[in-house]
């Protein structure tokens, strides 16, 4: 009881200090907010004195910032957030209405992520109800190119294809669920490519188990085995389900930008943006609450599915030794990266040539050109170092933040509840505020975010694994912590983790296009791939070479980080030598303490 209270309280300043950040942006951006707030109501009027003192003294701005915070948290009990510092209409009503546009596309784009994750485990799931899996994995790249497509991208295509081109389905604003499918597929497709890998790496372990092989030997038909093998994998994943839900409501900010959806994601940017406070803080606060509410509901159907097991010590552990990974598939992609890289660095990515504007692909230029006639060979090769090291020196640091906080769940899980619930975007802000801008202002953004799904997961397999049988009984043999932490949970916890950040390196460098995207990351003309996509998305209807070139290198380094990630194992551990001659060999500080010598 004592921790649970405690936890609540670490939550409850984690909250809060967010909320006093955002409450404090004007201020940290040193700038003045009365001069934002007329730039936003009239951009043509001058900024007079006389009219600056006149907005000041209407929204109070000269009692200062903590005033402000304080006569904003005390409304809010009366469920009053304000009123806008733009439009002066109320706050709590547009926040609620932008909330609900986004619960809905959010629901609709889960539908569409769960529907991927089914059709990506299809196989593996038939092999297992089949007992055919033996040592052979499941899954191909395919899940790694719906991975890597950028959201902002896809959600481009489909509103210019499906949606003005063929007229199936609306393109633009929101009027009603069938308003929802295509942003839904922009937002679902790539979370559920997501999902599904790291559904299908924790299934073979699931179908080894020996309740798996007792049904099976058995008779118990197959269908029934493959839905419990599901059941027993989605603890693990839970918490992540949780993370997605809450970044597709906040997070889909560029995608609400294309289909001109009032989203809570959009209305937070654009407060931001145009600093209006109340908005602003309204909007955090809605994110944060939905992140609380996403970790509490995962965290009770992750108890419901687990049952006793996890407080008994009663269950079996899914990280087995794994069947050897293929090789030939991460050197093919990894291969065909690297001639792309190695063919555009010797060409000059600067080089302007207004009469080969938007060339189609031909021997001179094998990727085509852009809308300044420049190479696109050229700017994909040069791009790819500064997109490749960025995003592998985050998704690095990010690893190792992630594992480490992830061994300390009481501590790390609040944190992670509230850091999800920002979007990269408004984290991108704020790291503006404090810092300033600059190149590394995106790179900060992105990694301050990008450990959090990595903690959780490794929180979930950690609690997990600790209440596997063969920690029970080692633990009954008179191991130590520090020793279960290094030769027991460690060895089972770091693979899938690993794996899982590689799963999300293709990630990361889409959150750095999403910043580049919507102006807040790399600047022309610099040839980053995210501003590749920026600069080319006009001319996709006219020109697609000129955004597929970007896009395409984006899916080789999904298909290669997915590849890759099926290799990544623990080293084997030498055997122990026999207990029955224990005189030709001493005993190490391990075996006296497993032996219960302390």
């Amino acid at each position: 009881m004592r921790n649970r209270a405690a936890a609540l309280l670490w939550r409850a300043g984690i909250a809060a200090a967010l909320v006093c950040a955002i409450g404090l942006l004007p201020w940290l951006t040193r700038t003045d907010p009365a001069l934002t707030v007329l730039k936003a109501r009239s951009a043509e009027r001058d900024p007079d004195p006389a009219v600056l003192a006149a907005i000041r003294d209407e929204l109070g701005l000269d009692a200062g910032p903590f005033r402000l915070l304080g006569e904003w948290l005390g409304g809010l009990w009366r469920g009053d957030a304000g009123r806008s510092w733009i439009s002066g209409d109320a706050v709590t009503p547009a926040v609620l209405q932008a909330l609900g546009a986004s619960l809905l596309l959010m629901a609709v784009a889960l539908l569409v992520a769960a529907v991927t994750v089914a059709l990506i485990c299809a196989r593996t799931l038939w092999l297992g109800a089949h007992r055919r899996l033996g040592g052979r994995r499941a899954g191909g790249s395919g899940s790694a190119v719906l991975a890597a497509l950028p959201e902002f991208l896809t959600a481009s295509v489909l509103a210019t294809v499906v949606g003005v081109q063929l007229g199936w389905l609306p393109a633009l604003g929101w009027y009603g669920p069938r308003w929802t499918i295509l942003p839904a597929l922009a937002l679902g497709l790539p979370a559920g490519a997501v999902l599904g890998r790291l559904l299908d790496d924790l299934l073979p372990g699931a179908f080894a188990e020996p309740w798996a092989l007792a049904a099976a030997a058995r008779g118990v038909p197959g269908r029934s085995v493959a839905r419990q093998a599901v059941r027993r994998c989605l603890p693990g994943l839970l918490p992540n389900t949780g993370l997605f839900a809450v970044g597709l409501t906040g997070g889909a900010v560029a995608v609400e930008q294309i289909f001109d959806i009032p989203g809570l994601g959009r209305t937070t940017l654009q407060a931001a943006l145009a600093q209006d406070l109340p908005v602003l803080q309204a909007g955090t606060l809605a994110l944060v609450l939905l992140a609380a509410a996403a970790a509490g509901l995962a965290a009770l159907a992750g108890r419901l599915l687990i049952g006793p097991a996890l407080r008994d010590g009663a269950l079996p552990s899914l990280h087995g030794p794994k069947p050897p990974a293929r090789t030939l598939q991460p050197l093919a992609y990894g291969g065909l990266l690297a001639l792309v890289i190695a063919l555009g660095l010797p060409r000059d990515p600067l080089a302007l040539d207004t009469g080969e504007r938007l060339r189609p692909p031909s021997l001179q230029h094998p990727f085509g050109t852009d809308g300044l006639g420049r190479d696109l060979l050229a700017r994909v090769g040069h791009g790819a170092l500064d997109t490749l090291l960025l995003a592998l020196a985050i998704s690095a640091a990010a690893l190792l933040t992630g594992v480490l906080l992830g061994l300390l769940p009481r501590v790390s899980g609040p944190l992670v509840d509230t850091i999800v619930a920002l979007p990269p975007v408004l984290v991108a802000l704020l790291v503006t505020a404090v810092v300033g801008g600059g190149s590394a202002t995106p790179a900060l953004a992105v990694g301050a975010v990008a450990w959090a799904p990595l903690a959780a997961h490794t929180s979930a397999l950690l609690r997990q694994e600790r209440a596997a049988l063969h920690i029970t009984a080692t633990r009954g043999l008179g191991a130590g912590r520090r020793y279960l932490l290094r030769h027991e949970l460690l060895p089972a916890v770091l693979p899938p983790v690993t794996r899982h950040a590689l799963l999300r390196l293709p990630g990361i460098a889409l959150a750095l296009a999403s910043l580049a995207f919507l102006g807040l990351g790399a600047q022309p003309p610099t040839p980053e791939w995210g501003l590749l996509l920026a600069e080319n998305q006009p001319y996709a209807e006219r020109a697609p070479w000129a955004v597929l070139a970007p896009a395409a290198a984006l899916a080789l380094l999904g298909a290669l980080a997915v590849t890759a990630a099926g290799g990544v194992r623990m080293p084997r551990r030498k055997p122990r030598q026999s207990a029955a001659v224990p005189e030709q060999q001493p005993r190490t500080r391990e075996s006296k303490e497993l032996a219960g010598v302390r």
